[in-house]
């Protein structure tokens, strides 16, 4: 691809990284206010995660096959007029504040989102030399992880700006239904803006990809290729802890009884802001994207066993973090559920570039697989929840989350380089 088109074909992969952090990340503050309207338990409530992500595994290799027929570009177009659909189906689930109802408007949502990140990560992988994709990766996760932190804070601005905490536990029936509605709106507008978009990209000069100079080494199928598939079960588990990082911080901030739980998920996506401008300005000259993966995998455990065993009463760390800037500091336990949000940001750009490279005409199938395994977040925040449930200790459970480090850590020291299951 020339100059020009690579320059374009970011700036439109950009405009939908961006969609896809506003619709994702909506999630974290969806999460507590459907607990509320629905009348939920902490599990029952973490279905909102389920929904949205299990969409990844049930139509990524559909979605793939569609890619093949339309191409990336249509593809992307189509993924857009799926998300459209989802958003306009929140007007009845609003309307009926049917628990059911919202979970098949997010599955929808998750459907469309499958499609365009099929699509538009291996773009951001293959339109500049592979040892500085993470660079670019990262440049794509700053705007998305970006939209992450402005939606938590404009949907309780926008929502719940006159409902005080003390009233937010006594709503009457008519009221409930009432703030279920205030739904309707945001939706509405997210529709116009996702239509908008089907044409920006229908209508672009946004090149195709083109595989036939890469060599796949004649293999027959993807599962041919080792550090594609222990790739897509390292991202398994990378998703479920970057979900738990920043959709059960709400939740978290409940359980404490602190203000503003639906805003929360903006501390974790603040983190991730600051370690994409870190994988920007310092990978491929200064850390490569194995060692940004090692160090991922190494602070994570790390944080974790700060939520585990942090204080609820002191707030040290977040005065240290952030307490000069005048924002609201957190209990030192809820401050590493957000640092999390340092340690994930840098695992999904050093893994996708690793585990693609040399698939060439296997590349869509391959991205699907990647995508497939977003199902992590589908699943492990509910074995989170389960767990948390179970053992009535929410901070204690956060332990279940090095499982997923240790998976990052082997790839990172040893199963990115295998070229052969021997």
């Amino acid at each position: 691809m020339k100059r020009n088109s690579n320059l374009l074909a970011m700036s439109i992969i950009g405009v939908l990284f961006f969609i896809f952090g506003f619709v994702t990340w909506l999630n974290g503050s969806l999460i507590p206010f459907l607990k509320l309207i629905c009348d939920l338990s902490e599990f029952e409530a973490l279905f909102v995660s389920f929904a949205f992500y299990i969409a990844y595994t049930v139509m990524a290799f559909p979605m793939a096959y569609v890619l093949e027929r339309t191409g990336y570009k249509n593809g992307m177009a189509l993924g857009l007029g799926v998300m459209v659909i989802g958003s306009l189906l929140f007007i009845p689930a609003a309307l009926s504040a049917a628990f059911w109802v919202f979970l098949i408007a997010l599955f929808t949502l998750g459907t469309g989102l499958t499609i365009l990140q099929t699509a538009s990560n291996p773009y951001v992988v293959l339109i500049g030399p592979i040892e500085s994709a993470a660079m670019r990766i990262s440049i794509m996760g700053l705007i998305n992880k970006a939209a992450g932190v402005f939606v938590p804070l404009a949907f309780t601005a926008l929502i719940l700006s006159d409902i005080s905490n003390a009233a937010m536990q006594n709503l009457s029936d008519s009221q409930i239904d009432t703030l279920a509605q205030r739904l309707i709106v945001p939706y509405i507008i997210m529709a116009a803006v996702l239509s908008f978009l089907v044409l920006l990209v229908k209508f672009s000069s946004l090149p195709e990809l083109e595989f036939e100079k890469q060599n796949a080494d004649e293999k027959k199928s993807i599962f041919a290729f080792p550090r594609l598939i222990l790739g897509a079960l390292a991202l398994f588990f990378y998703v479920g802890i970057e979900v738990i990082a920043g959709d059960t911080i709400g939740l978290y901030a409940q359980n404490l009884g602190l203000l503003n739980a639906t805003a929360m998920t903006s501390y974790t996506m603040a983190f991730m802001v600051l370690g994409y401008l870190i994988g920007v300005a310092f990978i491929p000259k200064f850390l490569s994207q194995e060692r940004a993966l090692l160090g991922s995998a190494f602070f994570g455990i790390l944080f974790l066993l700060g939520v585990a065993f942090g204080s609820r009463d002191s707030h040290l760390l977040s005065e240290i973090l952030w307490g000069w800037s005048g924002i609201a500091t957190l209990p030192d336990t809820l401050a590493f559920v957000a640092l999390l949000g340092l340690a994930n940001a840098l695992v999904w750009p050093t893994i996708w570039p690793l585990a693609l490279e040399g698939l060439g005409r296997y590349t869509a199938k391959g991205s699907a697989l990647l995508i497939m395994a977003i199902a992590g977040g589908a699943l492990l925040p509910l074995m989170f929840g389960k767990i948390a449930q179970l053992s009535g200790d929410m901070q204690m459970s956060y332990l279940f989350g090095i499982v997923s480090y240790i998976f990052i850590l082997i790839y990172a020291l040893a199963w990115h380089k295998k070229t052969t299951w021997r």
